[in-house]
């Protein structure tokens, strides 16, 4: 509003009546009085007293105001109609630019060296292009060009648009004669309302194409059919001008692809990683990176999130350009986070980060292989009994056109957790979102469906809380065909994409067309589809949807201008941080481990497996000797027992020669036929195994300077392992049947010295099984007279009764051998008069306590027996050698040298197996445990700990990570 003097205002009234033209001025009815102050007149300039408003005395005065939108209303729509042709131009101008700065930013993003202007296009290629630019420039603006048929299309258009403005402006002077006598006749005015022109809407979106007729200059139609019809004419063209720039681009990129495909053709050299390779190895590195460790993860990523079947995943698959993921019908697909790493190739190939296939994207069979890797990767990352799971997948995408970011796939939001799922599944996946959305530097993508009520979303509520200032949120509203279909009232969509209806503020909002559902639809389909519907929609039309916020291709360039923005912005901080923490880690190291080299887990594992390699390595210099006494030693220990109890002690229970040998004879068959091979294998197994441990135990109890115990459980863990997993060959037990049996056939002493071995063996053995039954009864009776009064021990009531009874068993046996009676057990008679002894002196015993105390007693007199005649048996090998009879039996020496000599040939072909195939196959056993070790991180974790293993994995990998952003960093200055 302005204020005037009243003298100019009085003139002013004068040259409307005069000459009748339109009034710039309009009354309004309120209080004024002078001002006593001096302002100055809007249009004289002035200093003179105006009119004030003071609040008093209604309707007494009338103030005159001036309004701009009325001033030279006819001039200003005629000069906002002529700037339709500059903005054309204008527009023109700007793609031609555009598609320069695309070229210059591409070839600015090629690795700078030296060696590569010998393959680059030499000077006459680059003029032929120049020329074909040229020629294009020419093309576009020459007089029956594309611009110049715009611009002629848009004079038309501007005649036939001063036509209907004349129109108007008549109507408008016909509704100021009207209101001019009131205006004159009395200082009460109309509202301002009645006599403002007529609202004129019209959205200009571009000029008319050349192909429409030109004989719509008449007037038949209504006001709104004509701004209908120049709606319709200004969106065709465009659509044009865009399939234009597309066009223009596509021969950029095969351009690019050349010089691309040159450079891969004719370099010999390393090439240096590009900068979002480098930047994607960075993150993978902190992906595996512990999150209890000081320094966190704020790099930027794309976090792709959204409720589950919202389209998020097809939106990414839009932007990579091939449909990778696996897909199912309202089935739950990514299972864990996926991260992609997307960058510009002369090919569309995908690889993962583990392998070094590359698949073709160009072929349906590999796209099909691909999304079949996908999901058994999935399925692989979650464990028993979950439904999802943290691990990440990384894989790299590369293709023409393809913007440079990192997107990580997220599982969609859930509200119901369905019986196939495990029971924690909707709260996992919210801990997974929130995990990567707390990244204050990650760029949200959140996922809408357009087609399902705004009520349902779940996923807007989380990034409302996670970003409630929206400064690093971008809105995706999917499925915008579905929602025009279903949707009665459009307000409600434009609200969405106005940031008006979300509890939740973003940078931008985009609608985007995913497809129409059907999961054998290429990219390039859907693209055509998207963006057939957008140039079709009502929603476009009529101003619901803005051109800058539809397709998929400009919220890529969105998406990656801002993921780059927030990683110039963040990176060097990250560094810096990561500096910080390696300078910690340093220091605590110096301090802790000052004498030690710092090895981390795999270096410490190889380290500890050429130490265990050593031991196998000693195994093999161990003596023939030594493994013959070690077998033969283990091997009487286990078949000892068995020797005495069930072959030499029954068979010695006999009157004569003959039959004590035949009863000898059948039983060392039986055995060698049915149990002897098989433990004869058993202990060479476990001799084997027994030494190599003996070896490593050696080992840990040395106190070496350079010895380090931090291997110790882990060389256990292997040999077990290996151990366990070993087997004697199959064959060896057969084999061993038939030595035995020949060996044990045989019962003919050779010499003397094979004599007094065994004679020797025969001693040992009987001592050895002597002194364990004196230790039994010993225990069974408890101390004796000595015992009593020089160690002052003493005997429990059972230990004096076994002592009476052993008394009265004492007189039985001394009966027995008297008359020469050999009995191992007692007859009915021989107990009752036992127990009746005992009982007259007050002792009331049953049979089976008798029976106890008299079987150690037999053995006892028995094997004291067995050693007199064993040393009377030391003078008769000569008369044994010529056969001829004595009183003298020494039936049990050959018995014991034919077991003597069984072991020792056992022995020496255990001995045998052992060096030449058993240890070999050790070995073999132990590589493949410390290979499958050397893949299983978990086991190598469990195996090697300790703060000094943890120390070294966390500087390494700090290392790693500050090397990898200050390189990135130096890429990226460059780039600048």
């Amino acid at each position: 509003m302005y204020l005037f003097c009243k003298t100019c205002i009085n003139q002013e009234l004068k040259q409307i009546l005069r000459h009748k033209r339109r009034h710039l001025l309009s009354q309004s009815v309120t209080n004024w009085i002078p001002n006593e102050l001096s302002v100055k007149c809007y249009s004289c300039a002035v200093l003179r007293p105006l009119l004030v408003n003071n609040g008093k005395n209604v309707n007494q005065l009338t103030i005159y105001t001036i309004h701009k939108r009325n001033m030279f209303t006819a001039a200003r729509v005629i000069r906002s109609v002529l700037k339709i042709r500059y903005l054309i131009l204008g527009s023109a101008v700007g793609g031609g630019y555009q598609v320069t700065k695309k070229y210059e930013e591409w070839k600015e993003s090629l690795p700078k060296f030296k060696w590569i202007e010998d393959i680059v296009p030499n000077s006459d290629q680059m003029n032929g292009i120049r020329d074909k630019m040229f020629e294009l420039q020419q093309r576009l603006t020459s007089e029956d060009g594309f611009i110049a048929k715009l611009n002629t299309n848009a004079n038309q258009k501007l005649e036939l648009f001063k036509q209907w403005v004349e129109e108007a402006k008549q109507q408008r002077e016909q509704q100021q004669q009207s209101a001019l006598p009131l205006l004159l006749g009395s200082e009460e005015s109309l509202p301002l309302e009645s006599i403002d022109p007529m609202p004129i809407k019209v959205s200009f979106f571009g000029s008319s194409s050349s192909s429409e007729s030109k004989d719509e200059t008449n007037f038949q139609f209504t006001e709104k059919a004509r701004i209908q019809r120049l709606q319709d004419e200004l969106i065709a063209v465009q659509l044009k001008y865009q399939k234009e720039i597309e066009r223009l681009e596509k021969e950029n990129k095969n351009l690019k692809k050349t010089v691309l495909l040159r450079g891969q053709n004719h370099s010999t050299r390393k090439v240096k990683k590009s900068l979002i390779d480098l930047y994607s190895e960075v993150l993978d590195e902190l992906s595996d990176y512990d999150t209890n460790y000081r320094t966190q993860d704020h790099l930027p990523r794309v976090i792709v999130v959204g409720d589950q079947s919202s389209g998020k995943t097809s939106v990414l698959e839009m932007i990579a350009g091939a449909r990778i993921f696996p897909r199912g019908a309202g089935e739950m697909m990514t299972r864990s986070p996926v991260k992609v790493t997307l960058k510009e190739g002369p090919y569309h190939v995908a690889r993962f980060k583990d392998s070094t296939r590359e698949f073709d994207l160009t072929k349906q069979s590999e796209l099909a292989d691909l999304r079949r890797e996908v999901e058994l990767r999935m399925r692989n990352a979650v464990k028993k009994g979950r439904t999802v799971s943290s691990e990440v997948i990384s894989m790299t995408v590369e293709g023409p056109g393809i913007q440079r970011m990192v997107l990580v796939d997220l599982p969609g939001v859930i509200s119901t957790v369905t019986t196939e799922m495990a029971q924690d599944t909707r709260d996992a996946i919210k801990a997974i979102t929130k995990t990567y959305m707390s990244n204050p530097n990650a760029i949200i993508l959140c996922i809408q469906d357009g087609s399902v009520d705004a009520e349902r979303s779940i996923v807007t509520d989380l990034v409302s809380q996670m970003d409630p200032n929206g400064k690093r949120t971008i809105f995706v509203l999917t499925k915008v065909d579905l929602a025009e279909q279903n949707m009665t009232n459009p307000s409600r969509l434009q609200k969405i994409l106005d940031g008006k209806l979300f509890p939740m503020k973003a940078l931008g909002y985009f609608a985007v067309v995913t497809g129409r559902g059907n999961k054998d639809e290429t990219i390039q389909s859907i693209k055509e589809y998207e963006s057939q519907f957008f140039s079709n929609s009502k929603l476009c039309k009529t101003g619901i949807l803005n051109g800058s916020q539809c397709t998929t291709q400009s919220l890529s360039l969105a998406v990656a201008d801002c993921f780059w923005k927030m990683v110039k912005s963040s990176v060097e901080q990250q560094a810096d941080a990561f500096k910080a923490t390696r300078f910690n880690l340093e220091t605590e190291w110096k301090n802790s481990f000052p004498r030690l080299r710092e090895l981390d887990r795999d270096e410490l594992f190889e380290k500890a497996k050429g130490e265990i390699l050593d031991e196998i390595v000693n195994l093999s210099q161990l003596s023939p000797n030594y493994w013959e006494e070690v077998i033969s030693k283990k091997l009487w220990e286990r078949v000892g027992f068995y020797v005495f109890e069930h072959i030499y002690l029954p068979a010695a229970q006999t009157s004569n020669s003959g039959t004590f040998n035949t009863q000898v004879d059948i039983r060392l068959k039986q055995w060698a036929d049915m149990t002897l091979p098989a433990k004869s294998v058993a202990v060479g197994w476990e001799t084997l195994q027994e030494e190599f441990n003996r070896l490593i135990e050696k080992k840990k109890n040395e106190k070496e300077k350079d010895r380090d115990n931090i291997f110790d459980f882990f060389k256990i863990s292997v040999a077990e392992e290996s151990i366990k997993r070993h087997s004697w060959e199959s064959k060896a037990a057969e084999v061993l049947r038939v030595i035995q049996l020949n060996v044990l056939e045989d019962r003919a002493v050779p010499d003397k010295s094979q004599w007094d071995l065994a004679i020797k063996f025969l001693e040992n053995s009987i001592n050895e099984r002597l002194h364990s039954t004196e230790a039994q009864l010993k225990v069974l009776v408890g101390p004796g007279f000595v015992e009593k009064w020089l160690q002052w021990k003493s005997q429990n009531d059972s230990q004096y009764i076994n002592s009476c009874i052993k008394s009265e068993l004492d007189k039985l046996l001394t009966q027995h051998n008297s008359n020469h009676i050999q009995n191992p057990s007692l007859g009915n008679d021989e107990l009752t008069a036992v127990k009746k002894n005992l009982q007259n002196q007050g002792i009331d015993v049953d049979f089976e306590s008798i029976k106890q105390i008299w079987f150690p007693l037999y053995r006892l007199s028995f094997l004291k027996f067995a050693i007199n005649r064993v040393y009377d048996c030391r003078k008769v090998f000569y008369l044994y050698q010529q056969n001829i009879e004595t009183d003298l039996c020494c039936d049990d020496v050959v018995l014991f040298w034919r077991i003597q000599r069984m072991i020792a040939i056992t022995a020496n072909a255990l001995r045998q197996q052992v060096m030449n195939t058993e240890g070999k196959r050790l070995e073999k056993e132990i590589k493949e445990v410390l290979e499958d070790y050397s893949q299983d991180s978990d086991k190598k974790k469990h195996l090697l700990t300790g703060r000094r293993v943890q120390l070294a994995e966390e500087l390494k990998r700090v290392r790693q990570i500050q090397e990898k952003l200050e390189e990135f960093i130096g890429m990226l200055n460059e780039e600048k």
